[in-house]
């Protein structure tokens, strides 16, 4: 049936626009007020008209031919309001459901760390099925069943919206071929209308779009949530049925209900109406009024606590050209090697696309690019890690995952040890993505010790808390390279882990460059003693920060005072410490060197002359050096000595010299820098006797590992020291090491095949690294 557009009647002679509510899928909704009796109303305004299409069409024939019913939102007519400009308007007035959608309600629930009640639940289900029933029984398939679609009244009443895309049956038509829906909700037999176009579905679609909003209104989100839309199409077929993401925290009769609903063979599915007899859905019977009051309440409550951010998840519609043209940006090739033309500019053009979209992960072949989006991205959850768990690469976007998973398949399918390297400029996310390598590594070989597992996983967050500091361009910027290995048994189950550490930038203890700040390790524990009040028992000053910590413009004891993050931090590493297995006694013995060390650095020096000598120096502040020497577990008098003096052994001779005020200096920072470097190899080394393996279970000769390298990235300052000599000197070794098994072995084994090479390996600068 075609609008009429003449015979519709001007909303503004009934209807006066109140407010606005929300947007839908072609333009705002508002509240209305009938300029007649006071009651009040939901409009949808088409502007301009010249965009009608069928599914603005099928939703006014749909709901102009169904009759009422109390889970079906109620139609009010359809208005259209003349305007030369703008081509005119076209009004679908409807019932107002003041009491927001499902999904709106359990987000809302959520993130006061709640759940809804699985009564609730039923209740919620048991209208929408009511309202299913309505439909089918009037030959129509809403193919958009999902929780943004179920709206709620302030009184709990539940009510099915939108249909834009739903399907009028025939009595000699009772199936459709159109893949139409929303995709995360869609049932495989209406995704497979897409290929097979000799396939068909029935109403029992809906049945499977209602288990997905079942597992939304368990767990706020429907399986896949994170994965983009058009990828789902791909998974939700070969996938098996999905589930709850913690089924055990439900009950049985919930579980068995979605079970029901989400059984891949239609043909088998069972129909709206036999789930109304499912005793998930019956316990409602003779409960109803008391339940539709506690909805209510529940709306009232989240109401009050304020809005909840929408979330929207758009359809398709394959005969419709507009949604095909919007997907073309998410359909960039995930594999650089497939791009026709081969350049410079045609690799960045890719990546800066990709990006946009915030696909930060493409694949050059077997490597991976990572690029920093700068911001927390939810793509690395529980979910996501079964995705990524033994299939092929293609079956999902690239991710870090991904590299993760084929290095594990690898090691167990061959038995051969694996290595991980990443590389990058300072600041790329190289640990970041150390972190999530662990992270998924860890998922992949679940032991039975779930102790040891948690104690993987607090490795990383230590190890950077003593090796990571602010740089100019990085917050958390690694100052020593990182060799971890993960070891597993021949079954590849994870028993172990050993960290190597190589070139820590002992410096950064005694002087940073402007801008930038020490280890990360000193202002957690000064923040934390701080807000502990424990400043005192560690000797620490409470208004000026140590001189090593200090900077000129005072920030950080501003910092301190009225931010929490470092105090939360030391809470964190506190929290490090006992989960990984180190002692009280070792803990405390860790603070009182690190503090220590912070009151080395108070010591100072003056000059004082004798008979003799000009050139001795002494301690004018001897508070400062009491302090040290008590936190270090030595004499005053024996530390005074040993930063004051040195002696020169000639010729079996034993001579004493005073050092002057800067060789004192000296002396004092080049004992705090050996005392950190001490102290970190001491943590390392503790570390890897309480990760390595369980002799009983398996020796570590017997077993597999893979290794990951996280070090410094190429740096160039504008004063550069000796450490970034040697971060750039490793660097570059590890680039030669890159150009020879991507490029140079590879022309070598082309070449035994008789196949001409015209392309030169990439500079090695093999002199330079050797020199």
């Amino acid at each position: 049936i075609m609008i009429g557009l003449e015979s519709l009647a001007d909303p503004s002679d009934t209807w006066e626009i109140i407010e606005t509510i929300g947007k839908g899928t072609y333009g705002k909704v508002y509240k209305v007020a009938n300029k007649k009796d006071g009651s009040l109303a939901a409009v949808k305004i088409l502007d301009p008209v010249s965009d009608v299409d069928e599914e603005i069409e099928a939703e006014y024939n749909i709901l102009q031919f169904l009759p009422n019913h109390p889970n079906v939102v109620r139609f009010y007519g359809m208005f259209y309001k003349a305007d030369q400009y703008v081509g005119g308007q076209l009004w679908l007035v409807l019932e107002l459901c003041n009491g927001g959608s499902v999904t709106e309600l359990v987000k809302g629930l959520l993130k006061c760390g709640r759940r809804l009640d699985e009564a609730v639940i039923s209740y919620i289900l048991y209208g929408a099925l009511l309202g299913l029933q309505h439909l089918h029984n009037n030959r129509i398939i809403h193919r958009d069943v999902k929780g943004n679609n179920i709206l709620l009244t302030t009184e709990g009443g539940v009510k099915l919206v939108d249909f834009g895309v739903s399907a009028q049956l025939t009595s000699t038509r009772l199936r459709r071929n159109t893949s139409v829906g929303t995709p995360f909700w869609m049932a495989p037999e209406v995704i497979a209308c897409e290929q097979q176009y000799d396939y068909s579905y029935d109403a029992r679609c809906d049945v499977w779009s209602l288990g997905i909003t079942a597992i939304e209104l368990g767990d706020g989100d429907p399986p896949l949530f994170d994965m983009h839309p058009v990828k789902t199409l791909f998974k939700i077929p070969r996938n098996p049925p999905p589930t709850l993401l913690h089924p055990e925290k439900w009950c049985r009769g919930f579980n068995h209900f979605i079970s029901q609903c989400l059984i891949k063979d239609f043909e088998k599915r069972p129909s709206v109406t036999h789930l109304l007899e499912h005793p998930f859905i019956k316990q409602v019977h003779g409960k109803d009024m008391s339940l539709q009051k506690q909805l209510a309440e529940l709306i009232q409550e989240q109401q009050q606590l304020g809005s909840i951010a929408k979330t929207r998840h758009e359809r398709i519609h394959t005969r419709r050209p507009y949604h095909v043209d919007r997907a073309d940006k998410y359909s960039l090739d995930d594999d650089l090697v497939n791009l026709e033309v081969l350049n410079e500019d045609t690799i960045i053009q890719q990546l800066q696309k990709r990006y946009a979209d915030l696909q930060i992960y493409t694949y050059v072949g077997d490597i991976l690019i990572a690029l920093n989006p700068f911001q927390n991205l939810s793509i690395y959850s529980p979910q996501f890690s079964k995705l990524y768990h033994g299939v092929k690469r293609s079956s999902n976007p690239p991710h870090i995952f991904a590299s993760a998973d084929a290095a594990y398949q690898s090691m167990v399918t061959f038995s051969k040890d694996q290595c991980i390297i990443i590389s990058g400029e300072s600041g790329a996310g190289k640990t970041e993505s150390a972190h999530l390598i662990v992270q998924h590594l860890t998922f992949l070989g679940k032991a039975n010790n779930r102790a040891l597992r948690e104690k993987i996983l607090q490795v990383n967050p230590l190890v950077e808390a003593f090796g990571n500091a602010c740089t100019a361009i990085n917050d958390n910027s690694s100052r020593f390279g990182k060799y971890l290995e993960m070891m597993f048994t021949p079954t590849g189950a994870v028993m172990g882990a050993k960290i190597s550490e190589y070139l820590l930038e002992k410096s950064r203890v005694v002087k940073q460059a402007v801008g930038e700040k020490n280890f990360h390790i000193f202002y957690y524990i000064y923040a934390g003693l701080y807000h502990q009040k424990k400043l005192s028992e560690y000797r620490l000053p409470d208004k000026k920060p140590p001189r090593y910590i200090d900077n000129e413009t005072g920030k950080v004891m501003h910092d301190i005072i009225t931010k929490d993050s470092y105090g939360r931090q030391f809470e964190a590493i506190q929290h490090c410490f006992r989960i990984i297995g180190f002692t009280d006694e070792e803990v405390y013995s860790v603070y009182r060197i690190l503090t220590g060390i912070l009151n080395t650095g108070n010591i100072e020096f003056a000059a004082i002359s004798s008979q003799h000598q000009t050139d001795k120096s002494e301690v004018p502040n001897p508070e400062a050096l009491d302090n040290a020497a008590a936190l270090l577990s030595i004499g005053s008098e024996e530390l005074q000595e040993a930063l004051t003096s040195h002696c020169v052994v000639t010729r079996g001779e034993t001579i004493i010299r005073t050092n002057t005020v800067d060789k004192a200096a000296d002396v004092r920072d080049a004992m705090s820098k050996a005392l950190y470097g001490r102290l970190f190899s001491w943590i390392v080394n503790r570390i890897n006797t309480l990760l390595q393996p369980d002799k009983n279970i398996c020796n570590a000769e017997s077993g597999m590992n893979v290794g990951i390298l996280d070090i410094f990235g190429f740096e160039n300052f504008t004063r550069n020291s000796f450490e970034q000599l040697c971060i750039n000197i490793a660097n570059e070794q590890i680039q030669f090491y890159f150009n020879q098994h991507i490029f140079a072995l590879e022309q070598v084994n082309l070449t035994l095949l008789s196949i001409a090479v015209h392309h030169k390996c990439p500079n090695d600068d093999v002199a330079f690294t050797v020199l």
